[in-house]
């Protein structure tokens, strides 16, 4: 039985990175299938240090993809999020809990699983059934860890009541108290003094169709935005750089979120960027930044109402 290949979306985060890892064990574990998790491309901080508080091996990096090999999908059915050549691949399984988007094309009938929750991990708690009670240490650190990510300690507006009672449960099993762990990772998450200025830009990026735009929304949380926002000129030369590479990219929408403060600062440098964000979110643009109180989520919040 061929190995199946499991990954997550391009600029991989927490809950991408551990959503693989976890279907790759229940596939190991609980079933006849084998699987191995990848990832597709560079691993921020807070994803390196839950790998490492749980004693997990990164995940390999997926270098290539070929019309033979098996995959699951999880965390997005975006192909723009995805290699270039996904719908070459046999596509047998997708897990996810974003918008459909539309583009993926199959060779033959996949198992789709799509469930507005906040995290995909908790959707892989669910499909898991009796399994997800039997979670080792490690699985379940990295499972918990997803959740507290993608809902922003709870947070966040994608929170369902279901989400925190997952995270709460298995919090309680590792015996760890959520509010110190979460501090840790959001920690993790906002150490990008390494980062470049363009690293920064793709660190957490995704391109989405604004009208007849092509619009990439790279969003960095953190709970210290200052660090950020002071090198906002070399940011924004680094976009600059990036749209003469990325030929199709109209734009690039980079929102700092303040996780405390539960708001967004957005760059609005250019004639595009002012025109989208005042479209949007009905504000005066008059400076190269915004502030938007109360956006924390890409996925709820930013995406789903940007206009040109």
């Amino acid at each position: 039985m061929a190995n199946i290949k499991v990954f997550g979306h391009k600029s991989p985060d927490t809950d991408t990175t551990g959503s693989a890892i976890l279907w790759a064990w229940y596939l190991n574990n609980h079933t006849t299938t084998p699987a191995t998790p990848y990832v597709l491309g560079e691993l921020n901080k807070e994803t390196q240090f839950m790998l490492s508080r749980w004693g997990v091996p990164q995940p390999a990096l997926l270098e290539s993809l070929s019309c033979e090999d098996e995959v699951v999908i999880v965390d997005t059915n975006n192909p723009q999020e995805l290699p270039d050549n996904i719908n070459e691949a046999q596509i047998v399984a997708i897990i996810d809990h974003h918008k459909l988007v539309g583009g993926l094309e199959t060779k033959s009938p996949p198992t789709i699983t799509m469930r507005p929750l906040a995290c995909t991990a908790t959707l892989i708690h669910d499909l898991m059934g009796e399994a997800a009670d039997t979670l080792p240490k490690e699985i379940a650190g990295v499972m918990l860890s997803c959740i507290l990510s993608d809902t922003l300690e709870f947070r966040s507006p994608t929170t369902t009541p279901h989400d925190k009672a997952v995270a709460e449960k298995i919090a309680k099993e590792l015996g760890v108290d959520i509010t110190a762990y979460a501090n840790e990772l959001f920690a993790a998450k906002s150490d990008v003094s390494d980062y470049t200025d363009s690293g920064l830009v793709h660190l957490d990026s995704k391109k989405f169709p604004v009208g007849e735009k092509n619009i990439r929304v790279s969003v960095v949380e953190t709970t210290t935005p200052i660090a950020i926002l002071d090198r906002k000129s070399g940011i924004i030369a680094a976009i600059k750089h990036i749209l003469e590479a990325e030929k199709d990219t109209d734009d690039v929408l980079f929102f700092v979120i303040d996780i405390l403060k539960e708001e967004a600062t957005v760059l609005t440098y250019s004639e595009l960027t002012k025109k989208i964000i005042q479209s949007s979110f009905e504000v005066s643009v008059t400076e190269d930044t915004v502030v938007l109180p109360g956006i924390v989520s890409r996925k709820k919040q930013i995406v789903p109402v940007l206009k040109v």
